[in-house]
Formats: structure tokens, sequence, C-alpha cells
């Protein structure tokens, strides 16, 4: 049959009538054609298998159904319990996901006009609304924390003028920044606008410092607008210029880190370095001459802020008490200090680490897994009924159903299954993925056709199959598959022993039912029958053998044979097929030249870097850390695992022990690079110390809230982290270099830093309160990447509120102690 197909559905070139070379006279030429290819299922019912005159003709019509099919039937799919076609999007290098998505959408509204009556489409999984959402969620902080940082620039300075002068820097910072982000080819997406969430309350520090100047100015000397204007340019230009480098020396370094991590510290690094440098030229240029011309002489106090100028008063007052107070005792103050620096140490040895916190996706991966050898039929059956279980939930919109496909092994299984649940937008349910995924397993548990597991996508795409980590289990010393088995047993014994764990699981299946199939290649080779015809019949009766192609709709397919589904039951059936022989003419039944064994083996082996292994998922338990996880289960594979096998990470674990290092260099590289900056424009190296010794405090103040709120430390907390370095910084600066003016003047270095405390004491609140507000949204974040904005946020909120009240307390210490230090000649 295959041959009589290969000769009869074939192109053949048939030439041309009067080609050249041709007689001089030849005056026509014509193209022969003949039939080529076939096209429609009765052409090839038309293929003569066999002529002999008399006797009649045989087609393959006579002994075979033809029908246009389906290439393969390894899987099948279904939508909400209706059979549908899938068809997979991914995006190519680069390209926008949001337009990509925008643009399908599009094209399948217009081919849906040509659909046949019945025929529809649907889009049961589509990761861009979580983009969409999470963008939406951040854009309404972004709005959130603008309303609040002028509400309080509007408290302190209780004039209308006076508050538009530094809300006029934030859109000029964030349009800048924006055209900043453009030119570097950055997209905007949730780490860009975190970054321009905390922008907000960073941009206006600058213009704060310079008006709150100004007005302590024509208040205190009654100078008019534009002379104090002047007058407090020559105070305070140092210090906006100080602290716009401080910053920058904050970012700019650690845009350059690699890996993931240095590709997640750079987008947010690059958007508030840009940021914060327009700012810092709107403070030193248009703030000024905005302050010249919009602010009158004298304002009159409101009645209605008087009671908040009496309490920020005594505030003050309170304050510079404490200054005294810790300048009075200074060996005190330095145990305290000591303490603060021991206890942010051992804090960050006992708060657990992670890379990235788990995020409500707004879907889920569900895996469907058979007893070994089950069929796809069965597989669909108890995916339907997986299907109709969850549909019953009113949080799950779609439940998008392949039968026969393994997500977390790879490749087709016809007792494997995988399901995308698309969950309902986060607004319009009152769960979480979570709370579904509990849901899910209480309502498949009692199935016992097959297990089914629910389990949460990666908060970043691409790592990874699933939340929670990923192991393989090498075995290095011969490959063995069974072995590896009975070791993979006990380790994962192990593992589900431990309470820090769960969810442990691996679908390494090395005892799948086989048949082995010898060939007595010398008795075949004795009837006259070649051995690639025992295979081709093997083929083309238990499988499917591929013959050639034909064409329709304008593409090419494929032409292929296979018995009928009865004819291929039993291992018995191998031993049904015939062969000819080329010598007698004869046909001869295979289980003359075969020898059928039963075995068990892998259907599907794992190498990871080169060495046969087994794959391993699991997470951590609830209020366990993905770095707590990681240490536990490193723990017992030490434990465990015999000489020959060895633990490998893949997936966000992986990432998670790489990144490890890369924060202590973005923090180091951070306090380095402002030592430097400071020492540069104070030329000495003692009061640069001042500053950076406000730190610690801001340090610990992030790490207790992160540790009230029982969040971990990761990635998002870390870029917080170095953001503080230049938060806390700048508050220092502020105190400082009014110091340093102050002690220039002839004051003793005492009075210096009790006055410079003073005076600073309202901007640097100010400021700073600008800023923890403006971060509010962050810390009480909720919807689509609320878990990463919860961590950003947490930390820097908890730290500046330290920076801003307790830290203030020393540095007029750390600068009388500092300062006695030799001037730079």
């Amino acid at each position: 049959m295959a041959n009589a197909i290969r000769a009869q559905n074939a192109q053949y070139a048939a030439g041309k009538i009067g080609a050249e070379p041709a007689p001089a006279d030849q005056a026509l030429v014509y193209t022969v054609t003949a039939q080529g290819r076939m096209a429609e299922p009765e052409e090839f019912g038309n293929i003569i298998l066999r002529s002999n005159g008399t006797a009649g003709v045989l087609r393959l019509k006579d002994v075979a159904r033809l029908e246009l099919g389906a290439q393969t039937y390894d899987q099948f799919v279904t939508v909400d319990g209706k059979p549908t076609i899938g068809t997979a999007i991914f995006l190519q290098s680069g390209a926008n996901a949001l337009k990509v998505a925008e643009a399908v959408r599009k094209t399948m509204d217009e081919m849906a006009k040509g659909f046949p009556q019945g025929v529809t489409y649907l889009v049961p999984f589509d990761t861009t609304r979580f983009v969409v959402a999470s963008i939406n969620e951040v854009i309404h902080t972004l709005l959130i924390a603008a309303f609040l940082v002028l509400l309080v620039v509007f408290l302190f300075l209780q004039n209308w003028r006076a508050t538009l002068i530094p809300i006029i820097a934030v859109p000029v910072s964030l349009i800048g920044a924006f055209a900043g982000l453009y030119a570097f080819g950055f997209s905007i997406n949730t780490l860009t606008l975190f970054a321009m969430v905390l922008a907000i309350g960073i941009v206006v520090d600058d213009a704060i410092v310079v008006l709150e100047n100004v007005e302590r100015l024509m208040a205190e000397r009654h100078l008019a607008p534009l002379d104090a204007a002047i007058e407090a340019m020559r105070e305070v230009s140092g210090a906006v210029v100080a602290i716009v480098l401080v910053l920058c020396a904050v970012f700019i370094p650690v845009a350059f880190l690699g890996g993931i991590a240095g590709r997640l510290y750079q987008q947010f690094a690059v958007t508030v370095a840009i940021s914060v440098v327009i700012s810092g030229v709107v403070a030193l240029t248009l703030t000024p001459a905005l302050c010249a011309l919009l602010l009158k002489p004298t304002h009159k106090e409101s009645a209605l802020f008087r009671p908040f100028n009496r309490a920020f008063a005594a505030l003050t007052a309170f304050y510079i008490g404490g200054v005294r107070l810790v300048l009075k005792h200074a060996i005190v103050s330095l145990l305290l200090f000591a303490g603060v620096m021991g206890s942010s140490v051992w804090l960050v040895r006992t708060i657990p680490g992670s890379f990235v916190p788990s995020e409500d996706m707004g879907f889920l991966y569900g895996a469907l897994v058979l007893p070994d050898g089950a069929t796809l039929g069965r597989t669909g059956r108890f995916g339907g009924s997986v299907q109709e279980a969850l549909m019953q939930n009113p949080s799950v919109e779609h439940v998008f159903s392949i039968s026969g496909f393994d997500l977390i092994g790879g490749g087709n299984k016809t007792n494997a299954g995988t399901m995308f649940i698309t969950l309902k937008p986060w607004d319009q349910r009152p769960v979480t993925s979570y709370d579904v995924i509990a849901y899910g397993g209480q309502k498949t548990a009692p199935l016992r056709d097959g297990m089914a597991l629910l389990f949460n996508p990666p908060p970043i795409r691409g790592l990874g199959t699933a939340a929670g980590f990923e192991a393989y289990v090498q075995n290095r010393a011969d490959g063995d598959p069974k072995k590896l088995a009975v070791v993979l047993q006990d380790f994962n014994a192990e593992l589900r022993k431990n309470p820090q764990l769960a969810g442990i699981n691996s679908f390494f299946r090395p005892t799948v039912p086989q048949l082995f199939v010898e060939v007595d290649r010398e008795k075949a080779i004795a009837l006259g029958i070649p051995v690639s015809e025992v295979f081709d019949a093997l083929q083309g009766t238990m499988g499917s053998l591929y013959v050639n192609d034909f064409n329709k709709f304008g593409r090419t397919f494929r032409v292929q044979i296979q018995a009928e589904a009865v004819y291929r039951l039993k291992p018995e059936d191998l031993g049904s097929v015939y062969v000819r022989s080329a010598t007698s003419g004869e046909m001869l039944p295979l289980k003359s030249l075969l020898r059928v064994k039963s075995s068990v083996g892998a259907e599907q082996l794992d190498r990871f870097n080169g060495f046969v292994a087994a794959k391993v998922l699991g997470s951590g338990a609830p209020g366990i850390s993905s770095g707590q996880a990681i240490a536990a289960v490193e723990e017992t594979a030490a434990r465990v695992l015999p000489a020959g096998y060895a633990l490998e990470w893949a997936g966000q674990a992986f990432q998670e022990r790489r990144v490890g290092k890369a924060s202590t260099f973005a923090f180091g590289f951070a306090l380095i690079m402002v030592f430097l900056i400071l020492a540069a424009q104070y030329e000495r190296w003692s009061l640069p110390f001042a500053v950076l010794l406000s730190v610690p405090f801001a340090v610990l103040g992030a790490l207790v809230a992160v540790l009230m709120r029982g969040m971990s430390n990761d990635i998002y907390f870390q870029i917080g982290l170095v953001t503080l370095i230049g938060l806390a910084a700048k508050n220092a600066i502020l105190i400082v270099e009014f110091a340093a003016q102050k002690q220039a003047e002839g004051m003793s270095a005492l009075d210096a830093a009790v006055e410079a405390a003073r005076l600073r004491f309202r901007p640097i609140v100010m400021t700073s309160l600008a800023f923890v507000l403006g971060v509010v949204p962050l810390v009480f974040a909720t919807g689509a990447g609320a878990a990463a904005r919860r961590s950003m946020g947490t930390g820097v909120f908890g730290g500046m509120l330290a920076a801003t009240f307790i830290a203030t307390l020393f540095i007029p210490l750390f600068f009388v102690l500092l300062s006695r230090a030799k001037k730079r000649p």
C-alpha cells in the first residue's frame, strides 16, 4: 500500500513540446502537464494496488478507510468542557506583549466574520491580563501618592502659592523620566512604575529644601522674595547638588549588575536617577525663579493651621531636647548605635530570604497524572471530571484542558494532562488564587482515577514552570533510571517529613509497561523479507507510517497510513501483521519473525547538564520563605543522597541562589559611591562618615517593618534598601551641610550641630513625610501585583520613618565627633 501511494501520488515533470534545442522552423511550444499530487480522499481511494486483467482491479478504497484527519491524535483540547482547537501565540524577542495581544484580538475579530455558523473563538488564557491589571494598579497608586504628597506639602507650607512651586517639579521630572526611558529603550512596566511612585516623593525634596529656606529667610530676616531666593540658593545649592549626586551615586552603579537581578535593579535605578537629576536641575533653576515670582513678602497664619503649627513647634522642641541629650551622653548614645548595627545584622540573618514574592497572577496551572500506561480516553474523562469540579467555583472564569500533554515533565504522554485555569478579574472575585487552589484540592481529592495538582505560575514568566522550587536529582554514577527512581523515592519521602516543605512531587516514572520486540533478522533475510519492511509494517500498523505529501488549501500536508483501532488493541496483534516474501511471493505473519517480551521502562528521560535526572517540585509551607525551603532541601540532599547522586536547582530557585550576593554588591557599591561623592564635595574624609552612619537606622527600620508583617527579604525589598541609602543620606546631608556652614562662620561644633538640627528639622520632616505618605499606597496594595508592591513599600516605609525620627537624633553627634578631624589643606 505504501509503495502504491508513493508511486501514484507524486509530482512528475512531463516536459514541453518543441523545447530547445529545436528545429529552426519550430513555431510553437506546448507545456505538457499531468496529474500530480492528489487532494481529495476519493482520489486516493482510486489508487490501484493490484490489476490482474480478468481478476479485476484492487483499489485502495477496497481495503482501507480514507479520511481527512489530524496529523496526530496524541492530544485533544477542551474549554469549559466543550471541544475546541487550541492555538498558542508566543512573543518574538523584543515584542510588546500588550500590542501583540491587541493585534491578535483585532485579527481574530476580522477572521470570525468568515467562520461557519456555530463556530466562534474564545481567548481563555491571556497572560497580558495580569500585566494590564498590575500596571493599572500601579497607576492608581501613582495618583494616590501624588495626592498625598500634595496634602503634606500644603499642610507644611500652608499657602497655595508656595505649594504650587514644589508640585510643579513632579510632572516635569516624571515627563523627563519617561523621555529617559524611551532613550534607553525601556518599557513602561511594573518596576519602572514602582520607581515613578517613589520618585514622586523624592523629586519634591529638592524643591522643598529651596522653598523652605526662602520662606525662613523671608520670615526671620524680612527679605524680599527675590533677595530671599538669591540668599537661599547661596546657602542650600551645595546641599541640593550633594543630594542629587548622592542619589545618582546610589542608583547608577547598581544599574550595571549582571543577571536577572541586575536587570531588575537596572530599570528601577535608571528611572529614579533620571527623575532625580531633572528634579535637581528644576530646584536649582526653576524653583528659585518661581519663589521670586509667586511668593508674597508675608502671609498671615491661618487659624486652620494654628494647632498644627503649635504641635510641630512642640515636636521641634522635643527633638532639640533629644539632640542635646544624645550629645550630652555620647558614650551611651554610641552604645545604642552599636546596638542598632548589631540588631540590623541579626535581623538580616533572621528574616527569611526569597527571590520574589508569590503573586496572584489571575490564573493557575493544573497537572493531571494517571497511572502508568493509562489511555488518552481515560485521561480525557478524568480531566472532564476535574474541569466540572473547578467550574463550580464562582471565581473561575474558564478551564482550558489539554489531555495528553505533560506541562511539568514536557512532551506528550497519554496518562498526563495540563490545565490552564483562568480566574475572574481581581475586583470581581472575593478570594485569591491560593483559595482556589485549596478549593480545587478539596474537590478533586475524592476522584480515584488519577491525581490533579493545582499550582500558581512563577511571578516572573520564564523562571520555571510553577511557583515554588524546581530541582533535579542527577544520577552521575551509571545513569540507570531504575536506580535513580529508588533514590528519588527515598529523597522525596525525607522531604515530605520536613514540616517546612509542602507540595513535594515528582513525575519521574521508569515503570511504564512496555513490549520489547526482537526481530529474527537471519530468518527474515532467509525468507526474502527485508528487515526494513518488517519495521515499516510494524510502524504502519501499530503507529502511523509517513508515506508522502498532498496539497490542499494552498498548503502541504502528510499522507499517513495506520491500522484500524480494532487491529492494534492487544499485544497479540503484533504477530497478526503480514509481510510479503520477495522470493516466494507469499504473505508471512510477523509472529514467525518476532520475539515479544514484556518489560517496564521510562517513557521519557530527562537529562540535566548531560546526566540522567529526575525533576522534583515543591514549595515552602505556609509562613516559610523560598530561601528557607531551599536550605531545607539542600540539607536533606546532603544527608540522604548517596555517592554518585547530586542535586541541581532550576528555574526560580536557581536564580534565587545566583542572585544571593547581588544585593550585597549593590548595597556595598552604593555606600562606596556615596562616600566618594561626599568626600569630594566636602574635601574631607570625616564628614562623609557622619552622613553614612545614618544608614543603619534606615536599614533597621526597614527590617523591623518586614518582620512585623511576616514578609521575607526578597529582591524588591533589597531594591528598597538601596533606595534608603540615598534617602537616609539626604536627611543627614541637610544637617551636616548647615552645621559645616555654621562652624565655618565661627560657631563651635556642638552649637553648629544643634543649630543645624533646629533649622533643618522642618524641611527634613516635610520631605520625609511627603515620601512616606507617597509610599503608603504601596504598603497597603491589593489586586494584581500587590505582593511586589507591598514588599517594596513596607521596607521603604519603615526605613524612612526610622531615618527621619531616630537617625536625625544621632546625626549631630556624628558631626561633632567627626568634625574634629583635620581638614584637607
